[in-house]
């Protein structure tokens, strides 16, 4: 048993590398195609879970080499760093080139400095709820606690990019900020979960300049000239820029429940693997938002704020706490008198 291991494990250091098959899941597993002693081969790369152990977790950010920032906007920083040193031979790493350190980054680092204790439970381990949310649940409870975390100054990462004070120079694209007729300004830039290299793991974000929009609740029949327009924009400023990709290959989508209240979609590559940001219960195409509205009865001022939606929220969500989890609690108590008054 102990010969066929070493055997076994004697093999990966003798791959030749001949070309690259593919990349998945956001750039997380490569697969190869090469040759062990002159026999083809095929080697799958993934990225394997970060251990537990507390002592490695806390020697990782001390110990991690050519940190390159991405961006910083407010509380919020990105970084693009390498875990480990990578041996590509004797040729000498040139800054900028194919061989240079950022080349071989290995993780992409977002830090929240100084964090709240909102942000401490978006990112802390907890249950998930689906919650049924009804025109009447939206006016009355969820309006209110949409305009309460505005009123708690917790867009002003947004608000310095749509008006020029941060990340200028990541913008792809932008009507002239204040100059645009109408409510036609926005802008386009990279998500900042992306890596910025990889292609297929393609994220951007399109903010709107106009603060009336809070989510897509308020979108109307009046709005679907602008959201088309818009999705045009975004596509040809894509593709442009990225000119590997074509139309075909963006979708595009917005989040109910969105994380911040401004209004702003999400463009991304089609083979992006869906995780829990584009699952149902989270994202929403652009697409079936503008079929809904065109199907809407009424005139131009009926909107998405007349219709149920279903979502999932976590259990440390400030919505689920203080909107959902009493909601439940009212209703169980009405059903409990229900039950016992017959």
């Amino acid at each position: 048993m102990a010969e066929i291991k070493a055997n076994a494990e004697s093999l990966v250091p003798k791959f030749k590398f001949e070309r690259l098959l593919n990349q998945d899941q956001a750039g997380r597993r490569t697969s190869l195609y090469g040759t062990i002693d002159s026999q083809p081969a095929l080697l799958v790369l993934e990225r394997a879970p970060f251990p537990s152990s507390i002592d490695y977790l806390g020697a990782v950010p001390g110990s991690l080499r050519a940190l390159k920032n991405l961006g910083a906007n407010d509380v919020y920083h990105w970084y693009l760093g390498n875990s480990g040193e990578v041996n590509i031979g004797s040729n000498t790493a040139q800054e900028g080139s194919e061989t240079s350190d950022s080349a071989f980054a290995d993780l992409k680092i977002n830090l929240i400095f100084p964090c709240t204790e909102k942000h401490i439970k978006k990112y802390s381990k907890q249950g998930v709820r689906f919650v049924t949310e009804t025109p009447a649940t939206y006016r009355d409870r969820v309006r209110p606690f949409m305009a309460a975390q505005r009123a708690a100054g917790r867009l002003n990462w947004a608000f310095n990019i749509i008006e020029g004070r941060s990340e200028v120079e990541d913008v792809i694209y932008r009507t002239p900020f204040g100059q645009s007729e109408g409510d036609e300004g926005f802008l386009l830039l990279p998500d900042l979960n992306w890596d910025r290299k990889t292609v297929d793991a393609l994220h951007l974000l399109g903010l709107v300049e106009r603060r009336d929009i809070w989510s897509l609740r308020d979108l109307r029949r009046k709005h679907i000239p602008w959201l088309r327009h818009m999705k045009t924009k975004f596509i040809e400023a894509t593709t442009s820029v990225y000119p590997a990709l074509e139309a075909d290959q963006l979708k595009l989508y917005v989040h109910y429940q969105p994380t911040y209240y401004h209004f702003h979609i999400h463009i991304v590559h089609v083979q992006l693997e869906a995780g829990a940001t584009q699952a149902t219960g989270k994202a929403v195409s652009l697409d079936g938002i503008i079929e809904q509205l065109e199907n809407m009865r009424g005139d131009d001022e009926a909107g998405m704020d007349s219709v149920t939606l279903c979502y999932t929220l976590g259990e440390a969500s400030d919505l689920w706490i203080d909107v959902f989890k009493p909601l439940k609690r009212e209703e169980q108590q009405k059903t409990g008198t229900a039950s016992q008054s017959q």
